[in-house]
């Protein structure tokens, strides 16, 4: 889901734009953000490839800078802890409730306003959370509640909805 959050924001801010279902480099010009700026220092070094494997591609690393950014600018406290007693990983807490709600918050008025009046960013939100069935912020009773409009919107998002449920799948059936 971050990747493809990374890569819907990149599209979005007109860095990338999609050839024939591969992603593409349309502006280069900094993000000002070092892990968006990471990918696409990667893709621009790389051959085309589809949305989905960019989306694969990485991932382990892609939430590391993520969560050392976030971190490092206070938005959340990770803790060191590993499952099972073996894997470490981090438990992450946001720091500010208020960020949970801003989430909530956009999520129920895309699904609930005019599909006109919905932000790009919203829409994309919508359609990577439905994808990655992220239930702490769109619940499967309200995902089936909404399912036409979270259509809607994951065609409003452009490629990187149909990518990200693409790549859920195929590493559910053991594809990646």
């Amino acid at each position: 889901m971050l990747r493809a959050a990374a890569l819907a924001d990149l599209l979005r801010g007109g860095h990338l734009t999609d050839k024939r279902g591969r992603v593409a480099i349309d502006v280069r010009h900094p993000c000002r953000d070092p892990v968006l700026d990471a990918l696409l220092e990667e893709i621009a070094g790389s051959k085309p490839h589809t949305w989905q494997s960019w989306i694969g591609h990485r991932q382990r690393a892609a939430v590391r800078a993520a969560h050392q950014q976030l971190n490092d600018g206070g938005w959340v406290h990770l803790q060191p802890h590993k499952i099972l007693g073996l894997f470490p990983t981090s438990r992450v807490t946001i720091r500010d409730p208020r960020v949970r709600k801003e989430l909530l918050d956009r999520v129920n008025t895309a699904l609930h306003e005019p599909i006109g009046s919905i932000d790009p960013a919203d829409a994309a939100l919508v359609a990577i959370i439905a994808a990655g069935d992220l239930t702490l912020v769109l619940d499967r009773k309200t995902q089936r509640a909404n399912k036409q409009r979270i259509q809607e919107l994951t065609e409003l998002s452009g490629p990187i909805g149909p990518a990200l449920h693409k790549s859920i799948q195929a590493a559910a059936i053991g594809e990646v």
